[in-house]
C-alpha cells in the first residue's frame, strides 16, 4: 500500500483485526489494525466513542472484521467495520496470551508491509485460543512461524557446524546468528541447552509433552529477544506479575506494581 500517493485511497471490506486502540479528542479513537492485504496500519475512527456509530461495538480485539477506510499518507479514516460471523470472545483466562500476540505484531511488523501469511497464522492462533486447544502450544507455534515469516527462522533439523541431522537423544546449545551446536552438557533450557527431542518436536509443531514445550519456550524467547533488540513487552511483564501474585497471595497488587517498576520479570 503506497504511503506517498497524492490521491485519496479507498479500501473496501478488508479482512482485519484490531491490535490496539486509544482515545482521540472527544468522540474518536485511533485504531491500530492488522489487515490481510495491507499489513499493519493506523486509522482514525471518528465519532465512535459512546457508541454513536453503528459499527463502534465491532472495534474490539480478537474479533475478525471486514473494514473499509479512505485517506492518503500514513493514516486513513475508518469508514466502516463489521464483524465476520457471530462475536466470540476470548476466554478471560487467555486474554493475556491474546495481548501478547498483539504486542508482538505491533513491535515487529512495519506499517503498510503486507504479510498475508502472518495474518493467517494470527487468525488461526486467535481461533485456537478461543477453543479447547492447548494455549501454550498455540503460542509457541505462532512464535516459530512469526520468526520464519520475518526472515529469522530457526534451523531446527540440522546441527550448525557439521550439518548432521538433529538427534533426539543428544543435546544442543543455541547460539544467536549461528545456530544449534551439539554439546555434552545436560539439558538446561534456562541456560540455552536443549534436547534434540524438544527441537524436533518444535520443528514438527508437536508440543504435547510439557518438558519439550517448556524448552521450546526458552528457545523461542531467546530468538525473539534478539529480534526485539531490547524492546520490552508489557504483556510478558504483566503475566509474570500475575503469576507472582498467584504464588504469593499475601502480596498486594500495589506491592507488585511497585516491584515491577524497578525489576524486569524473568519469564513471560
Amino acid at each position: 500500500m503506497p504511503n506517498n500517493s497524492s490521491s485519496t485511497q479507498r479500501i473496501q471490506l478488508q479482512p482485519a483485526y484490531v491490535l490496539h486502540h486509544r482515545p482521540y479528542r472527544d468522540t474518536s479513537r485511533i485504531v491500530e489494525l492488522f489487515t490481510r492485504d495491507c499489513g499493519r496500519l493506523t486509522v482514525f475512527a471518528r465519532g465512535v466513542r459512546g457508541g454513536k456509530a453503528g459499527w463502534a461495538a465491532s472495534l474490539q480485539a480478537f474479533q475478525p472484521l471486514l473494514v473499509s477506510w479512505s485517506g492518503r499518507g500514513e493514516a486513513g479514516q475508518l469508514t466502516a467495520a463489521e464483524l465476520v460471523g457471530e462475536p466470540q470472545n476470548l476466554p478471560s483466562a487467555r486474554l493475556m496470551s491474546g495481548f501478547y500476540l498483539n504486542e508482538l505484531l505491533l513491535k515487529l511488523l512495519h506499517v503498510h508491509d503486507p504479510h498475508a501469511d502472518i495474518f493467517e497464522f494470527y487468525d488461526g492462533t486467535v481461533q485456537a485460543l478461543k477453543s479447547q486447544a492447548d494455549e501454550l502450544s498455540a503460542l509457541r507455534i505462532f512464535e516459530k512461524r512469526l520468526l520464519h515469516a520475518l526472515g529469522f527462522g530457526l534451523l531446527l533439523d540440522r546441527e550448525a557446524e557439521s550439518g548432521e541431522p538433529i538427534q533426539a537423544e543428544r543435546c544442543y546449545r543455541f547460539v544467536l546468528e549461528h545456530g544449534l551446536i551439539q554439546v555434552s552438557a545436560a539439558v538446561n533450557a534456562a541456560q540455552g541447552v536443549y534436547s534434540g527431542a524438544a527441537l524436533l518436536a518444535l520443528l514438527n509443531e508437536d508440543l504435547h509433552d510439557a518438558q519439550q514445550r517448556n524448552e521450546a519456550r526458552y528457545l523461542l524467547r531467546s530468538a525473539l529477544d534478539s529480534v526485539l533488540e531490547g524492546r520490552r513487552l508489557q504483556s510478558r511483564e504483566i503475566s509474570a506479575e500475575l503469576r507472582h501474585l498467584q504464588s504469593n497471595p499475601s502480596m498486594s497488587s500495589q506491592a507488585i506494581a511497585n516491584q515491577s517498576s524497578v525489576t524486569k520479570p524473568a519469564n513471560e
